[in-house]
C-alpha cells in the first residue's frame, strides 16, 4: 500500500511541475488570481507560511504573506492538486 501511494504522491509533484510550468505561458491574469496561485504554490512547495507579516508600507510582500496564510494547515498534497486544478481552469 504505501508504494501505491508513493506512486500518487509522485504522479501529483508530475502533474504540479507540469502546471507551473504551463503557468508560466498563460497570460497574464488578475492581481486576485495571481495572489491564490501564489498562496497554493508556497504551500505546495514550502509548507505552512513562516516568519513575521511584512509591515503595512510593504503592501505586495503583506498582500502575498496573507494569500500563503490563508492555506495554512493544508497538506503539500491538497496544495498542488488545487493548484493543477486553478491552473486548469485559467488555460
Amino acid at each position: 500500500m504505501k508504494m501505491g501511494s508513493e506512486t500518487g504522491s509522485q504522479e501529483i509533484k508530475s502533474a504540479f511541475e507540469n502546471a507551473v510550468q504551463k503557468s508560466k505561458s498563460l497570460p497574464t491574469q488578475s492581481t486576485t488570481v495571481q495572489l491564490d496561485l501564489y498562496g497554493l504554490f508556497k504551500q505546495a512547495t514550502a509548507g505552512d507560511v513562516s516568519g513575521a507579516r511584512p509591515g503595512m508600507f510593504d503592501m505586495r510582500g503583506r498582500a502575498k504573506w496573507d494569500a500563503w496564510e490563508k492555506r495554512k494547515g493544508m497538506s503539500a498534497d491538497e496544495a498542488m492538486k488545487a493548484y493543477i486544478e486553478a491552473i486548469g481552469k485559467l488555460g
